[in-house]
């Protein structure tokens, strides 16, 4: 039977409640939404949803990384943001960190992100 491990990556923003950055089962890696916080600051960057996307990708990597992944290993993506409005600006930035085979994903808005956030996003990787 499969052994769950939760994983934390000390390149990524610490959690700011009960649950683990990620959970590896078996040959999968599930991640927890990030926001674009700075690790070391805990404050969102100045730039908006492309700055917030590009940072909250960065810290999934790190988490994907210290769990024995990657982002070429994710099959699943959902992005969560503040404003359909802002919809280009974060897909421009994120097809750079997925630019050969791009996961399945999910867009939804939503309401109450973290600290004011404009985006975040979760994954699901595999392990080789």
């Amino acid at each position: 039977m499969a052994k769950q491990k939760s994983v934390f990556s000390p390149s990524s923003p610490k959690p700011a409640g009960p649950y683990s950055p990620a959970i590896v089962w078996d040959r999968f890696v599930f991640v927890s939404g990030q926001i674009g916080i700075h690790p070391e600051t805990r404050q969102l960057p100045p730039g908006g949803v492309a700055a917030e996307t590009a940072q909250a990708l960065e810290n999934l990597k790190a988490v994907l990384e210290s769990a024995g992944s990657s982002l070429s290993k994710v099959l699943r993506a959902t992005v969560f943001l503040r404003s359909m409005d802002d919809f280009a600006a974060m897909n421009e930035v994120y097809a750079k960190y997925f630019p050969d085979t791009p996961p399945a994903r999910t867009t939804v808005a939503v309401a109450g992100l973290p600290l004011d956030a404009r985006v975040e996003i979760d994954l699901i990787a595999y392990l080789e």
